[in-house]
């Protein structure tokens, strides 16, 4: 049962998290627990519970990403589009000319392999110069309308585990839904729907401070 609570534990943060801080009701919290797992009973659970935070450390490195979001900042770009294609063994040779073009331009332009294809981000002006070079057959969406905030912070982010998910959940505790996310080097980028850019730049500019 031990063994139980604390994978249950480690795949639910909040709930670690809530434990390693001292601010969880242990009885509440196993009474969930069981509930979840189909277990009679909790004085077991509440045992595991109480010896989680244990030799676990602070909350998932809290005081590392408190001392990164105070040496990061913001960035934002609004009008963003995402173009998403289909597999294809010629796509990315097809969009290499593009892909160029834009990049000398210094405008916008991300492109991101996923398992059923590629997503390419790009300013919305850019769109029809990248859809006339991939066939129509190829072209899955084009959604319009959304905006760019990205977290830009040290290199030492490489080895502090924990920011991007940090990030998520201050978006999601304002009800912000992310539509694509990146952490790549020094930036940690989320794609949203336009209208939540001053709820997103409000919340993270709290989290960075």
């Amino acid at each position: 049962m031990a063994r139980r609570v604390r994978e249950y534990l480690d795949a639910h943060p909040p709930y670690g998290d809530a434990l390693r801080a001292g601010v969880a009701n242990h009885a509440a919290l196993a009474r969930r627990i069981a509930s979840d797992l189909g277990v009679n009973g909790t004085e077991a659970i509440v045992a595991a519970c109480r010896r989680y935070p244990r030799g676990r450390g602070e909350p998932a490195g809290d005081a590392a990403i408190r001392r990164l979001l105070r040496r990061s900042r913001i960035e934002s770009r609004s009008k963003v589009a995402a173009i998403t294609v289909g597999l294809g063994a010629d796509v990315l040779q097809r969009l290499g000319d593009v892909v160029e073009e834009l990049l000398d331009e210094n405008l916008l332009c991300r492109v991101i392999q996923v398992s059923r294809g590629t997503v390419i981000l790009v300013d919305e002006d850019s769109v029809p110069r990248v859809v006339r070079h991939v066939r129509e057959a190829q072209l899955v969406r084009v959604r319009r309308g959304l905006v760019e905030v990205a977290v830009t912070s040290p290199e030492s982010i490489e080895e502090t585990p924990g920011l991007l998910r940090h990030l998520a959940s201050v978006l999601a505790s304002q009800g912000i839904n992310v539509v694509e996310a990146l952490s790549c080097y020094t930036d940690t980028v989320f794609l949203l729907d336009g209208g939540d850019l001053s709820r997103a730049i409000a919340s993270l500019t709290k989290a960075l401070t």
